[in-house]
């Protein structure tokens, strides 16, 4: 059977992998329809600004953006990282939140733990997903997936990316970084999204 083309709107190989995992697990019980393309692999470039005021309105933007110029099922997502004690930062900017130019994940785990030191704990946090699918015709639809825990101050795990290491989960007592790739993969804030995603998706392959 032919794969349904669908085309992440990104231009992270990591972004890429996690989708292609996610979808993976999703499909354990039956073939998996789609082929997930990066747009580098349909000869497309864009920098698309995300200047939305919400995860919604970022996803999108890109994935729109990239619909247009690919005529192919495009799905975005925007992400972020919540924590409580500090208003719900970083939020929006998880991905630019530390100050200093070209930071690292790392980096950006620092200027987190920097920020709580001297907070009443426990810094309780969730990660949120939202994802935005632009179907033939122009039309969209939003799917959306958190996933509840705390930070902790002692990076654990090898795993994962972004803040996953200080990302614990109590009910499993390890951090997103310590859990295997296939359980994340149905449990994270992205999985949940694409989970939501899928019975449209597969309507669509099915022409319903």
């Amino acid at each position: 059977m032919q794969k349904t083309k669908l085309l992440i709107a990104s231009s992270n190989p990591g972004k890429l992998r996690e989708f292609q995992e996610i979808f993976q697990v999703a499909f354990t019980t039956q073939s998996n329809p789609f082929e997930l393309l990066l747009p580098t692999q349909v000869g497309i470039a864009l920098d698309v600004a995300e200047t939305g005021s919400s995860y919604a309105e970022n996803a999108a933007l890109k994935a729109v953006a990239y619909y247009q110029a690919s005529g192919l099922i495009t799905l975005a997502d925007d992400s972020g990282l919540e924590v409580d004690v500090l208003g719900g930062q970083p939020g929006l900017y998880s991905a630019r939140y530390a100050p200093q130019p070209h930071a690292t994940d790392a980096d950006r785990r620092a200027y987190l733990l920097q920020n709580l030191q001297g907070k009443p704990r426990p810094w309780t946090a969730h990660f949120h997903c939202s994802l935005v699918v632009v179907l033939p015709g122009a039309e969209q639809f939003l799917t959306e997936g958190d996933v509840f825990g705390e930070i902790i101050d002692a990076e654990r795990g090898q795993g994962g990316f972004g803040y996953d290491p200080v990302f614990y989960l109590p009910d499993s007592q390890r951090t997103m970084a310590e859990i295997p790739a296939i359980e994340k993969n149905s449990i994270s804030h992205r999985a949940l999204a694409v989970i939501a995603a899928l019975p449209r998706l597969v309507a669509i392959v099915n022409g319903k």
